[in-house]
C-alpha cells in the first residue's frame, strides 16, 4: 500500500486538477472561441470538417456522460454556475476512480 505522504500529494494533486478544470470553458470565453477543446460532438465535427471520422462516429454512441455536458441546468447558465458543474463533476469523477481503486487495492491485499 503506497506511503501516506505519496497518498496525501496524489490526492491534492487531483484535487488541485478538479479545481482548474473550469480552464476548458473559462479561456475560450476570454479568447471568443467557439467552445472547450475536444467537447465536439458530431454534428459539430461534421459541419467543421465536412466529415465526421470513423473512429468518432463508431464511438460516439457508446459513452453517455452520467453529467451530460457537465451540467444539470441549462447551456446559457452563467460562467460562475457553468464552472461549478465542472468543478463538481471533476470532483465527482475523482470519487469515483478513487473509491474503485480502494475497492481494487483492499481485494488485492485479503490474497
Amino acid at each position: 500500500m503506497p506511503s501516506k505522504p505519496i497518498t496525501k500529494k496524489l490526492f491534492i494533486g487531483l484535487l488541485a486538477l478538479a479545481l482548474l478544470s473550469p480552464l476548458g470553458i473559462i479561456l475560450p470565453e476570454i479568447f471568443k472561441a467557439d467552445g472547450a477543446w475536444g467537447e465536439w460532438s458530431t454534428e459539430k465535427v461534421a459541419k467543421d470538417k465536412g466529415y465526421v471520422p470513423a473512429g468518432m462516429k463508431r464511438d460516439a454512441s457508446r459513452w453517455k456522460a452520467p453529467v451530460p455536458d457537465y451540467t444539470t441546468g441549462k447551456e446559457n447558465d452563467s460562467l460562475l454556475k457553468r464552472s461549478g458543474n465542472y468543478i463538481f463533476s471533476g470532483l465527482m469523477g475523482v470519487g469515483i476512480i478513487g473509491l474503485i481503486t480502494l475497492g481494487a487495492v483492499k481485494m488485492m491485499n485479503k490474497k
